[in-house]
């Protein structure tokens, strides 16, 4: 069917822009030339920023963007460009701390108006029609009528926007104490929800860095308190309804407190960091749960997420085509009682009471998201069945469900592949094989880890961003050489085949050559060749990803451990120094940061094993969660120092050393790990 309108977005390749092709809106793409354009006409920029996955995005396209008298306003008198954040997050960096000096919060879509340079002065987020032309008039009108006002409220933002992002050189201050990281965490804790997890809050987010560090912090400090909250939050976040039972996966986050009625896209992002994050706590717990949480979140992103290349697209969309032919949030995962009951037939009484379909249960519209508050045991007991019994009916149900929502009409793809999730999700499966030993997670994390190296690598060593239908077409950011470089150091430590590891090498000195800030001791987000709109951003608090900075100042920790002739140690050191002011004051926005402070207070280790049984050994060692620890092993003289002229002939020594000196070695692993383990308690 032939479309009415068709805007210059027609020749883009992400989908959230292919989106916006067919609005009456005269949408460009962001670019260096477009912002020349404006300055040569004196037009103003309206600046629209949001996501494929996003539905209040999609509720502001369907009000505004694609309404024809929206259209004549925005046309006459603004430059509109549509922007993609996952694809240029560089560009919503810096428009979303706008937004937030302005309006005090952020969020999706994001909308602001800019001076013809870039420098914004006007911000919100979703705006509905009769407000959004009457804004613009506004805004167009004192543009023409007092410019040097708006100027020169755009010269004070610009001027903020820089401020908020500087990060002082701190030659003279000792590194954080194991003290104040206890006195943080207490601090912390009283934001703690320790009967449904999470925070004292709705909506929920599932925030896969903190967990990650609590785990580590409780673990490595036998903090009983804060470990059984990792697990009160890991458990109700896989009971919830924001864990897909049929399917697998989760959704990005929870709009209530008990985890029950999520937000229902899903995202790449998360369902990396929450296989990895999960696969560590079952290390730590033999949790039965959670290993079956990751292998159906692994078994839905291979199944919804992955192309022939072994690439991971990045989201599936929270709207769906309901039984009307009309886009609705969630329209594909929610349940009516009478469908129930009609495909489950004599299973349909346990389902209802393992799933709660009652008013515990129950979201809107008479429908019901899936969620469970009880254990297997305790429903098994109730109907005089075994927990093997009771599995098997579930398995059965969720089947005879899974076929059904088949018949659905599916969730929308965002099918562009990003660097930065790849390598989130490739260190999820890197964690999913080491702790539960499945070789199929191994496979699948070498062939992605192929794909990033032969499709997502140029020549020079640089990274693309971004892949779709063939091409990569923006040059990488630092979340795409960290979260990469990570990953492949954790498959160097499963497969020990050191191309891995000295392509995660390279990528750091890459990294330290062309994105290094010698006035801050950081690292840029956006590569020196690259150009930059009012600042080049130094990313430093985590999030629901964790910052770039944090996971590179990890990545030289760990370098430095296997790499010791090289300056990564003093770097570390100066980042933490650099950031450390800010720890105290806000511990969860900084919880990878976090981990170093227990590596660089508490004994970290280098294992190196060498011998003939050293891929049987490592898998021993790798059963146990210690984060504690790098691990380097060959059959016999490697390229890695820690490695090198330890070999003994019949023998398969293990080395334990700190700081490159070793403790005697080890034939046997169960001694091995005593030591180890004995280590993560302070």
């Amino acid at each position: 069917m032939p479309h009415k309108h068709t805007n210059n977005l027609i020749n883009e390749t992400s989908p959230y822009l292919l989106q916006h092709a067919h609005n009456p809106v005269q949408w460009e793409a962001w670019s260096e030339d477009l912002l020349k354009k404006a300055q040569q006409e004196n037009k103003l920029l309206l600046i629209s920023i949001g996501y494929a996955a996003c539905h209040w995005c999609h509720v502001m396209e369907h009000e505004c963007f694609e309404d024809e008298e929206v259209a004549r306003t925005m046309n006459a008198d603004f430059i509109n460009i549509k922007i993609d954040r996952e694809e240029r997050p560089d560009i919503d960096h810096i428009y979303m701390d706008a937004l937030q000096m302005m309006t005090g919060s952020g969020g999706w879509p994001l909308n602001v108006v800019a001076l013809p340079d870039g420098r914004p002065f006007w911000g919100a987020t979703y705006v509905k029609k009769n407000d959004w032309i009457k804004v613009l008039k506004q805004l167009s009108d004192l543009h023409k009528k007092d410019p040097e006002k708006v100027t020169g409220y755009a010269k004070n933002m610009a001027e903020g926007i820089q401020q908020i992002n500087l990060v002082e050189h701190k030659t003279d201050t000792e590194l954080y104490t194991l003290p104040k990281l206890d006195d943080a965490v207490q601090d912390w804790s009283n934001y703690f929800d320790t009967f449904l997890g999470g925070y004292k809050r709705a909506p929920k987010f599932m925030m896969p860095v903190n967990l990650d560090f609590l785990l580590h912090y409780s673990t490595s400090q036998n903090n009983e308190n804060i470990l059984e909250y990792v697990n009160t939050t890991l458990t109700r976040m896989a009971y919830g309804g924001i864990f897909d039972h049929v399917g697998g996966g989760f959704s990005r986050y929870a709009v209530d407190t008990k985890w029950h009625v999520p937000h229902f896209e899903k995202m790449l992002y998360d369902n990396g960091q929450l296989v990895s994050l999960y696969a560590q706590a079952y290390a730590a717990t033999k949790n039965e749960l959670y290993k079956k949480v990751i292998e159906k979140t692994v078994q839905f992103v291979t199944d919804e997420l992955m192309d022939e290349n072994h690439a991971f697209y990045s989201s599936l969309d929270a709207d769906s085509l309901n039984e009307h032919g009309t886009l609705e949030e969630g329209a594909y995962y929610v349940w009516k009682k009478e469908v129930l009951k009609n495909i489950l037939c004599k299973d349909y009484k346990i389902f209802e009471e393992y799933y709660n379909i009652n008013p515990y249960g129950h979201w809107e519209n008479d429908n019901f998201v899936l969620i469970r508050d009880k254990t297997n045991a305790a429903i098994a007991k109730k109907y005089s069945i075994t927990v093997e019994q009771l599995n098997a009916t579930l398995e059965t149900c969720l089947a005879l469900l899974s076929k059904e929502r088949d018949k659905r009409s599916r969730p929308r793809l965002d099918d562009k592949i990003l660097t930065s999730w790849n390598g989130l999700m490739l260190k999820g499966l890197v964690d999913a094989y080491r702790y539960l030993q499945n070789n199929e997670y191994l496979q699948l994390a070498q062939q992605n880890g192929n794909f990033i190296m032969n499709t997502m690598m140029k020549k020079d060593g640089s990274l693309f961003h971004n892949h779709k239908n063939g091409k990569s077409t923006i040059n990488g950011y630092l979340e795409d050489y960290a979260s990469v470089i990570d990953a492949f150091i954790g498959l160097y430590e499963v497969t020990f085949d050191t191309k891995w590891l000295n392509s995660a090498k390279n990528l750091t000195n890459y990294c330290i050559a062309h994105f290094y800030d010698n006035g801050s001791g950081l690292f840029f987000f956006t590569s020196k060749k690259d150009p930059f709109v009012i600042r080049r951003t130094l990313e430093v608090a985590d999030n629901v990803i964790p910052a770039s900075n944090s996971i590179m100042a990890k990545n030289l920790f760990k370098l430095s451990k296997l790499f010791s002739d090289e300056s990564y140690a003093e770097k570390v050191n100066i980042m933490l120094k650099n950031v450390q002011d800010n720890f105290g004051k806000n511990a969860q926005s900084h919880a990878n940061w976090l981990h170093l402070i227990l590596y660089k207070n508490q004994p970290y280790y280098e294992v190196a094993i060498v011998g003939k049984e050293y891929i049987y050994k490592a898998k021993e060692i790798h059963q146990a969660y210690l984060p504690n620890t790098v691990l380097a092993a060959t059959e016999k003289d490697g390229e890695l120092a820690l490695v090198q002229h330890r070999h003994i002939e019949h023998s398969t020594q293990i080395y334990i050393c700190e700081e490159g000196v070793c403790k005697l070695p080890l034939t046997q692993t169960k001694k091995a790990l005593a030591l180890l383990n004995k280590t993560m308690v302070r």
